[in-house]
């Protein structure tokens, strides 16, 4: 397999972004919207949509707070299968995040958007190796690229699996290919994106024993969503001063009795 084919025409970085920047446009171009105030990756051209402001930290800065990081722990004796997923940001002037659209037929999470990752295998040494595996089968991102910062916080999904995701850095430009059977597309995601909270809506969910109002963000025609939006959420209230509160609902958040 040659290059990176997937379904909605997603720019990946490598080869064709450089031929860009030398000058040779490739392929045709299509305009495309993907929000207010930062740069799209949509229908094959990069565009600048503004100035999305600097980041509360550098990228050392964020290892050093990844680092110092306390992520919660399961309140529950329950136990359940164990996955991980991989969490790339991309060493940047303004650093990316790295997502997938999941295949339509997959049995679980099918046609959602999440960061790469699955279940642990019994071969798996720790879940750190989970999710350095599956990021790789998933989008052939090799593991001697990936520099593992430490993880987030453990959650569990709606299918009963526990999930831990694993935040790393990875090199700004990576040929992503796509694992056909399992991923529609690879996208990237400004972390300045979500500075503001740029939510559409927000969603409860009643998730042991505690409401959590998360939010849902629409990125061109991706929707971030469910555990990867809590994810970023934790993610992003490490980098900026003004954290989102998942446990309380927004002034937008109408209440249906």
């Amino acid at each position: 397999r040659t290059g990176c084919r997937i379904s909605c025409q997603v720019l990946l970085r490598g080869k064709a972004y450089l031929a860009r920047l030398a000058g040779r446009r490739q392929g045709p171009v299509r305009e495309g919207w993907a929000g207010r105030g930062f740069r799209a990756m949509i229908s094959g051209k990069r565009q600048d949509l503004g100035n999305p402001g600097s980041m509360n930290c550098t990228l050392d800065e964020l290892r050093q707070r990844i680092e110092a990081h306390r992520p919660r722990q399961l309140d529950t004796d329950q136990r359940f299968p164990q996955a991980a997923v991989l969490v790339p940001i991309t060493r940047s002037d303004d650093p990316e995040l790295v997502l997938t659209l999941r295949a339509a037929g997959l049995s679980t999470h099918g046609g959602e958007v999440a960061f790469p990752g699955g279940r642990r295998d019994p071969e798996d040494a720790d879940l750190v190796r989970t999710a350095l595996r599956e990021a790789e089968e998933e989008i052939a991102l090799p593991p001697g690229l990936v520099e593992v910062v430490g993880p987030l916080s453990t959650l569990v999904s709606r299918h009963g699996i526990e999930v831990t995701p694993y935040v790393a850095f990875i090199p700004d430009f990576v040929e992503y290919q796509p694992n056909d059977g399992e991923i529609a597309a690879v996208f990237n995601v400004p972390l300045s994106f979500f500075r503001d909270d740029p939510r559409e809506v927000t969603h409860r969910i009643d998730y042991f024993g505690r409401s959590w109002y998360v939010p849902s963000y629409r990125f061109g025609e991706f929707k971030i969503w469910g555990l990867t939006a809590i994810m970023v959420v934790e993610l992003v209230n490490l980098l900026y001063d003004d954290p989102i509160d998942l446990h309380t609902p927004p002034a937008s958040f109408i209440k249906l009795s």
